[in-house]
């Protein structure tokens, strides 16, 4: 369980009283009132000696806001260590407050199993700001019509009026108010005083009203608050004065019963209440109630930090896109906050333009329809963590993903014009010859997704022309040429010789080449003329083309010849040919079909440097560009273990070597690229290894001197201001001689720490010096010395540094350690010797340390014998520095002797003695005096710390007689045995003596005998109990207890008592490993008895169920 915080609440932390000081604070941050645009500093500071590690320190904001992750220019914080007083300071500094830092605070520190909080208020006010007033203004006359803008005085006497100072207004004491108010007039003063926690400070003076009964029910009552982390068991402990009474348990008023989450447990005097597996619902006022008495505490219930375990992606899109923000966080349920810019988004029935989704542990924020104001950098905030995304929102571009190109078809035939372009939702219109072209039962237009038709059934001459494609909305269209092919048939009744009419037309970029994009339909028709009709022979290079169905295939008519490839592919490219053949001769033509195709993906993508936003990506054209030039590349990025790939440039890019910005230092990006040409977009490249925009850190600071020797020289620096996500590896130390440009490295691998000394200088030599602070993303710039080191070892006199304990007699108790650390400096190296009394000191009786600038003397368990006056030399050659200690180690000093009662007079006695041998090697403070009466043997205090060496002791009763012991005493206690007196004072009556009979005494000697036995116990475990026992004998016997025949030594579990007679055995808090058989022995010189008895110990039912 936590220790209990010494923590307020909220309200009363607002209140200008003094706070208390407890738990781990030695000083705690106080609340105050902050001019806006002016800088708030808060110091905490923290004890940690009796902590076994370092504290952890978190400030928050309200109930769960750790402001530990808004770290920046606007929040700072500062950590500091003093080792001579073990004592952490912590700072937060608040740069230029805005009014949005107003509220309530706390701080939290915490250690292994302790831990301690408190909390303070910022107040902002608003800066006055007193400009010069404008007098010409005050003249002019408003709502005067056409007479608006003259001057006019009495405006200028009212705004005079208005101008003064009003009166300073005592300071009233809100809770005074309150206190006196009828209840009917608390929102009146609440508005009048600006109150706006009223119901808050109504239950602060309800309680403020009560006044605590005085009830003795309670030892220990609980403490004010107690704070638990989410899911973890808290225990609430009162101690009661009766270990019989009965304590309930109440929750905000609601008495708690017992189950499995609430545990209520008695043992002896201490009540406990376990609140098991603490949800956000245990966050409430616990009272404990022990019949009239009650006592109070509250419970705060910390959730744990919310963290983001899948982080925002960027995205880059068009306007009317839709955009989906999504993150995952640690725990099911949380509370995250999503912000544009500066401004917070909330769900809002007025504005439907962002959703929020959430399922489980993810959350969602969908833009519907992108629009260009949407640019920006959209935030998501939990309690642990925030992330970031960049949305991009460019305006619409059409791109056409496949043209149509110019057809030749004869009569009757179809005309097929088709194009796809990038956005489904974009319609067109079709021209002819700049005449929009109408549907009919002829000509057939349509749309489906991304595809635009025009089918024109029966071609007929009209027909022919020029046919464009023109989107709605785009500065855009394509154009292609509908050739009618004519056929014209003359009979000759003679033979003619075969002549091949070919003619390629728009798609003839050479002689006789036909471009066909990959994909798509290649129909050629080639008219023939001869008499009689010549045979058809098609060939690609050498082989014949015969088939007449197939993708690839041939059609032969009667005046015409068709070759057609369905979906054209790269290995249709080559050279082709038709021979036609008859009677009367023969005819050939060459073609060469060219497919083009959208280029192979860009090869070998890398990343070849980075930045702290930026990374350089290179890569290397594809091996096959599609036939057609590339125009260039187009790149995307995304983060790793996303899959939303964002856009980097809409423009085409030419080069091979692109530097991606924008980017989040310490994320790691892959990168990808697309090869463009004329047909369209190739495929995407393998992406390119991860990578992650880092930054060299800055260069380190403050780079010192700290010593030099002949051959070395120390150097000292602190680290960077800026070190950035890459983090820091080290720093790597260089030289160089005066007048040489080349640097030598001091050190091969970087060294963590920030100083190092430079080895194997040459003697004499002036050397340069330069630190570089060494992560993952390179050397940062080098930190230079102002001026060149002379490697020389400067003489510096032997001095020691004495510490100002020491300069006096250094006192130490009999058993105690000590080590003194004596500092001294001096160069080269000094001599260091101690003497004790002028000899050299033992190394066997006292441990003596040396290193360059100190030495330490340590005695682990002091004696008497350690006493004396010490002596430290530091000797460099010729010169040398001593110190003396005086080392006086003392003892409990013996008993004083002589006690002797010299006069007795009335009720007095008068006592003298001497002092004691051995003072213990300190001077004797004072005696202790004792009393006893001879009948009794009681012993009593008379006088303490008495510095003289003689006493009188008064108020003695008439006929008794008296015995007196003395002590005496010095600055380590009370001596070991006190002196007894020599002889007695009997205080006898002086005006009437008694004569008393002859009596014989009666002889009482007996062997001891019990007379009431040890009885059989059965106690329950933890409980403390006793046995008793009753014993008669004279002389006085001697009580000896056993366990199972064991005699019971000086055991402080158990307490043994002889009142009267009366034995009794007391056992603290008993085990079962105190079960067992136990004895009473009584022994005097004539005889012995014993009795016995069985004790069992029960465990309790918790106990016996683990």
């Amino acid at each position: 369980m936590p220790e209990p915080t010494g923590e307020l609440p909220p309200a009363e932390a607002g209140e200008n009283v003094p706070q208390e000081l407890t738990g781990l604070f030695v000083e705690k941050p106080e609340s105050l009132t902050a001019v806006a645009g002016k800088d708030a500093l808060f110091v905490v500071k923290v004890d940690s000696t009796t902590l076994t590690r370092k504290p952890t320190m978190k400030w928050l904001k309200g109930k769960w806001m750790d402001l530990g992750s808004k770290a920046g220019k606007h929040f700072q914080f500062k950590e500091t260590y003093d080792r001579n007083t073990k004592i952490y300071t912590y700072e937060m500094k608040i740069v230029k407050v805005v009014p949005g830092d107003a509220g309530g605070y706390r701080c939290e520190v915490s250690a292994k199993d302790k831990c301690d909080s408190c909390t303070f208020e910022i107040d902002v006010e608003v800066a006055e700001q007193e400009g010069p007033a404008d007098i010409l203004s005050a003249f002019k006359r408003t709502d005067a019509g056409e007479d608006e803008g003259n001057l006019d005085f009495s405006a200028l006497l009212k705004a005079a009026k208005k101008t003064k100072k009003p009166e300073p207004e005592e300071e009233i004491d809100v809770w005074e108010l309150l206190k006196s108010a009828h209840p009917s007039e608390y929102e009146k003063i609440a508005f009048k005083y600006g109150i706006t926690d009223l119901r808050g400070m109504l239950k602060r003076l309800k309680k403020m009203r009560v006044e605590p009964k005085v009830s003795d029910e309670f030892l220990k009552r609980l403490e004010s608050t107690y704070s638990v982390n989410k899911g973890k068991k808290i225990v609430l402990t009162v101690e009661l004065t009766d270990p019989n009474a009965e304590a309930k348990w109440l929750k905000n008023g609601q008495e708690i019963k017992p189950s499995a989450k609430y545990i209520m447990e008695a043992n002896g005097n201490l009540r406990t209440l376990t609140i098991n597996k603490c949800s956000l619902a245990d966050d409430a006022a616990y009272e404990c109630v022990v019949r009239e008495d009650k006592c109070f505490t509250e419970v705060f219930v910390k959730e744990p930090p919310i963290t983001i375990t899948k982080l925002l992606d960027d995205y880059h899109v068009v306007v009317g896109e839709r955009v989906e923000f999504e993150i995952e966080v640690s725990e099911d349920g949380a509370h995250v906050i999503w912000m544009f810019e500066n401004l917070e988004l909330t769900r809002d029935d007025k504005n439907t333009k962002y959703r929020f989704k959430k399922d489980g542990k993810r959350h969602w924020l969908i833009i519907q329809e992108a629009q260009l104001e949407d640019n920006g950098m959209f935030y998501v905030f939990t309690n642990g963590g925030h992330s970031k995304g960049e949305l991009i929102v460019e305006e619409k571009e059409l791109e056409v993903l496949q043209s149509f190109a110019d057809l030749t078809v004869k009569s009757a035939e179809q005309a097929l014009f088709k194009c796809e372009v990038s956005d489904e939702k974009v319609t067109g219109k079709w021209f002819k010859d700049g005449v929009e072209v109408q549907p009919s039962d002829r000509i057939k237009i349509t749309h489906v997704g991304r595809m635009h038709r025009l089918v024109i059934d029966n071609v007929k001459p009209q027909d022919a022309g020029d046919y464009t494609f023109i989107p709605d909305g785009y500065a855009l269209s394509i154009s292609a040429k509908l050739n009618f092919l004519e056929i014209k048939i003359d009979y000759v009744p003679r033979q003619e010789p075969p002549k091949i009419h070919l003619d390629v037309g728009g798609s003839k970029v050479a002689q006789n080449t036909i471009i066909v994009v990959a994909g798509n339909k290649l129909r050629l028709d080639v008219e023939i003329t001869g008499e009689p009709a010549p045979t058809v022979s098609w060939k690609k290079q050498d082989k014949p083309l015969t088939e007449v169905e197939g993708r690839v295939r041939v059609e032969n008519k009667k005046d015409s010849s068709s070759f057609i490839i369905e979906g054209a592919e790269r290995d249709d490219e080559g050279n082709y040919s038709i021979t036609v053949t008859n009677p009367a001769g023969e005819d050939k033509a060459n073609l060469y079909i060219k497919i083009i195709d959208v280029p192979d993906p860009p090869e070998h993508v890398k990343c070849t440097g980075v930045g702290e936003d930026c990374a350089t990506i290179i890569w290397e054209p594809p091996k096959y560009d599609g036939g057609a030039p590339l125009k260039g590349y187009l790149m995307e990025r995304k983060k790793k273990g996303s899959s939303r790939w964002t856009k980097l440039n809409f423009e085409v890019f030419e080069e091979t070597t692109y530097e991606a910005k924008r980017m989040i230092e310490g994320v790691l990006y892959e990168m990808r690229v697309f090869a463009v040409n004329g047909v369209g977009i190739s495929a995407p490249s393998v992406h390119s290894k991860p990578f992650m925009p880092i930054a060299p850190t800055s260069e380190p600071t403050k780079l010192t001197v700290d010593d030099v020797t002949d051959t070395t020289c120390t150097l000292k620096w602190l680290a960077p201001e800026r070190i950035g996500a890459g983090g820091l590896d080290g720093y790597m130390i260089e030289f160089c001689k005066e007048g040489e440009t080349e640097w030598h490295p001091a050190n091969t691998d970087p060294v963590e720490r920030q100083s190092f000394m430079v080895r194997n200088l040459p003697t004499g030599e002036k050397v340069n010096f330069r630190v570089v602070a060494v992560n993952i993303a390179g050397r940062s710039s080098p930190a230079l010395l102002s001026q060149p080191v002379t490697v020389r070892e400067i003489m510096e006199h032997p001095k020691i540094r004495l510490p100002r304990e020491l300069r006096t007699k250094y006192i130490r108790k009999v058993g105690e350690k000590l080590n003194l650390l004596i500092p001294f400096q001096g160069k080269p190296r000094p001599l260091v010797q101690w003497f004790k009394d002028g000899q050299p000191v033992d190394e066997k009786k006292v441990g003596v340390r040396n290193t360059n600038v100190d030495t330490i003397l340590f005695i682990r368990s002091a004696e008497r014998e350690h006493s004396g006056k010490y002596t430290l030399v530091v000797k460099i050659e010729n010169m040398e520095d001593t110190a003396n200690i005086d080392i006086r180690v003392v003892d409990k000093p013996g008993a004083p002797t002589k006690v002797n009662v010299t006069e007795v007079w009335g009720f007095n006695a008068a006592l003298e003695w001497t002092a004691p041998r051995d003072d213990g090697n300190t001077e004797i403070t004072g005696y202790t005096i004792q009393k006893a009466d001879k009948k009794t043997m009681e012993w009593f205090t008379v006088y303490e710390h008495n510095r003289r060496t003689h006493c009188t002791v008064s108020d003695l009763i008439i006929g008794n007689e008296y015995m007196f012991r003395v002590y005496s005493e010095n600055l380590v206690g009370l001596s070991e045995d006190p002196c007894l007196s020599k002889n007695t004072a009997v205080i006898s009556k002086t005006d009437m003596a008694h004569k008393a009979p002859p009596y014989k005494e009666m002889d009482m000697n007996c062997a001891p005998k019990f007379t009431a036995p040890l009885v059989d116990r059965s106690v329950t475990m933890g409980y403390s109990t006793a046995i008793s026992c009753a014993v008669r004998g004279y002389p006085k016997p001697k009580i000896i207890w056993m366990k199972n025949k064991m005699i019971i030594g000086d055991d402080p579990k158990f307490l043994m008592q002889n009142n009267q007679g009366v034995v009794t055995l007391n056992i603290r808090k008993p085990s079962t490993f105190d079960s067992g058989k136990y004895t009473c022995k009584a022994v005097n010189e004539l005889g012995e008895d014993a009795v016995e008895c069985k004790l069992e110990i029960r465990a309790t039912p918790h106990e016996k169920k683990e």
